[in-house]
């Protein structure tokens, strides 16, 4: 059984004025552990990764950098041809972007996160993944990548010896090799189904997949979308949840102490 948690979200997903999800980045703020803050290529804009990160400090929640494809148009959720060193430099650029206003506001870089399409390609890429960790080392040894279990991104890490934090996707869906079932637009999901998904994967340590099967699954973090409809009323479920079994809610950085 897995007593101790974290719970990250992916925030600050908007464009000056256009905001992507319905759920107020404060509400969400106030539920999770850790925060994924969007960099400026998929979503973002430097007035709104001021304003989430000031929150991530207020509400004492891990800073992550949550840098993606460079495709506002496609919300970072279409696969671009490019090479990993190109890549790379995209996510090192980002990065800097978070850990700058972080610093800003007395709260340093805790993680780092790839953005949809962009984790996973890296999760099947073994030399993005590579180039991406090597890079991120020599930024920072202790700055935490995120990733599924099942990713040539977790395989590099552990390899290389580089904190690595694998998540578990409380509103998507699993195929039968453990990998999520990737998806560009989704429904309102019930809150309190998603709920009881997480404590079973924290107690059991199983997960139903798409075909109706139960498979392992191991992790340190698991993860809901700001952009997921009634994404609060879902951080809400899942925290109670948890909490009302036993489970520590704790920033990805006090799990891997505590595990």
């Amino acid at each position: 059984m897995r007593k101790i948690v974290d719970l990250n979200c992916d925030m600050g997903e908007g464009f000056g004025h256009w905001v992507l999800s319905d759920a107020p980045d404060e509400a969400l703020m106030e539920l999770i552990s850790s925060a994924n803050i969007a960099a400026g290529f998929h979503a973002g804009d430097p007035n709104s990764m001021d304003r989430v990160i000031k929150l991530a400090n207020h509400y004492g929640v891990g800073l992550g950098a949550h840098p993606g494809y460079r495709d506002l148009q496609g919300f970072g959720r279409r696969f671009i041809q490019t090479s990993p060193e190109e890549l790379v430099n995209d996510i090192i650029y980002q990065v800097g972007a978070v850990r700058e206003f972080g610093r800003r506001h007395g709260i340093r870089l805790q993680h780092v996160k790839p953005h949809g399409a962009l984790y996973m390609e890296a999760a099947r890429n073994e030399e993005l993944s590579r180039l991406m960790i090597e890079s991120l080392s020599a930024i920072s040894g202790d700055l935490i990548v995120y990733c599924m279990g099942v990713s040539k991104t977790y395989e590099v890490a552990k390899r290389l010896g580089h904190p690595v934090v694998r998540e578990f996707y409380a509103d998507r869906d699993y195929g039968a090799d453990g990998a999520i079932v990737f998806a560009r637009k989704v429904g309102r999901p019930d809150p309190e189904a998603l709920a009881q998904k997480c404590v079973r994967a924290c107690v059991e340590g199983r997960v139903t997949t798409v075909d109706g099967d139960d498979i392992e699954i191991e992790f340190e973090s698991i993860c809901f979308h700001s952009d997921t409809p009634g994404a609060v009323e879902i951080g809400q479920a899942i925290r109670r949840e948890l909490t009302s079994n036993g489970i520590t809610i704790a920033p990805s950085s006090s799990v891997l102490e505590a595990t």
